[in-house]
């Protein structure tokens, strides 16, 4: 093992490292930022390891300071990339990676990403025991045991701006709009953008319907003088967007376009929500790992932040808030 020369103050400083997993959400880099300030602050020698479990088993590792974060909290994304790793499903990378984390003397990681990432983690823990501490990092917002992840409410402002700027047009030209949410199985983005957006119809992968129990309502609109419909719906249901835009076209007659926002969602500069929640889990995390803390998920809910296990977390899938449910007609 190489020994490293990393002291401060007279003792030998800590190593601890940074990476992000699975798809990129905006609040990575002000959490990267965070990460870098504070475990400075803290007497550590933080890590970035550059995209995800894949630099992990590469090797791209390496030590960072204070000016390698200056100037990134205003930027979506994150500095030091993130990817989806096939490789870190078979034991004998899992093991190249930690062979790579000793070299480094890297005991202690934060991992930014999703149940699918934590997952990864436990099995490497379980095997090389190298602590840990995720943080819930989606726009689907779809990780049991937490209310919310990193990223959410950015994607819901990059939403909102979109959702409003196609009412501009589908009320100047007469048409019914459907547009599509990102968010998999998980109806939370179109449910949320619904609810603040006015919009006259959501459909979402938890909430049965059909099509048919709306067409009355909406002929009746129009013959009162509706002269378009925005109609917000998760990628996960069971209908194509181009069959809802075509129900609107044939069975409640006005002229109908399909607007997948895409990956858009993932993109833009971070809200202060993004940037404040960003800290304070990086914060929470690195508190916990010095306190000994080993394996554990930091989750936001509403009695505030609190530390649940991988099982926890991966266990079964999140189910929306029957309240916000309880909203939709």
């Amino acid at each position: 093992m190489v020994k490293s020369n990393n002291f401060r103050d007279g003792y030998n400083m800590k190593n601890i490292a940074i990476l992000c997993s699975g798809g990129d959400v905006s609040g990575m880099n002000p959490a990267i930022k965070q990460f870098v300030d504070y475990t400075l602050d803290k007497g550590m020698q933080p890590y970035f390891v550059y995209d995800g479990y894949e630099g992990l088993i590469d090797d791209k590792i390496t030590p960072a300071n204070y000016s390698d974060v200056a100037g990134i909290m205003t930027r979506g994304g994150t500095k030091i990339g993130s990817a989806r790793s096939i490789r870190f499903k078979e034991a004998s990378y899992r093991a190249q990676a930690k062979a790579n984390l000793d070299k480094h003397e890297i005991e202690m990681l934060v991992v930014l990403g999703g149940d699918g990432s934590f997952r990864g983690l436990h099995k490497f823990y379980e095997e090389h025991k190298i602590k840990f501490c995720g943080i819930p990092s989606t726009i689907d917002n779809d990780i049991n045991g937490t209310d919310y992840c990193l990223g959410v409410d950015t994607a819901l402002n990059i939403i909102k701006t979109s959702v409003d700027a196609i009412r501009d047009t589908a009320s100047s030209f007469s048409r019914a709009f459907v547009i599509e949410t990102m968010g998999r199985d998980c109806g939370y983005l179109a449910l949320v953008t619904h609810l603040t957006s006015g919009s006259e119809l959501c459909l979402i992968p938890e909430h049965p319907y059909s099509l048919k129990d709306y067409e009355d309502e909406f002929k009746k609109q129009m013959k009162n003088g509706r002269r378009y419909f925005l109609a917000i719906v998760s990628e996960g249901i069971k209908e194509d967007s181009n069959e809802i835009a075509k129900w609107f076209e044939e069975r409640i007659g006005i002229e109908s376009r399909v607007s997948v926002l895409g990956h858009i969602q993932r993109g833009g500069n971070p809200t202060v929500k993004d940037r404040l929640l960003a800290y304070q889990f990086v914060t929470k995390a690195v508190d916990a790992l010095l306190d000994g803390k080993e394996e554990s998920v930091i989750c936001y809910e509403k009695s505030g932040f609190n530390f649940k296990s991988i099982e926890e977390v991966t266990s079964k899938i999140k189910e929306l808030d029957n309240e916000l449910l309880s909203y939709l007609r």
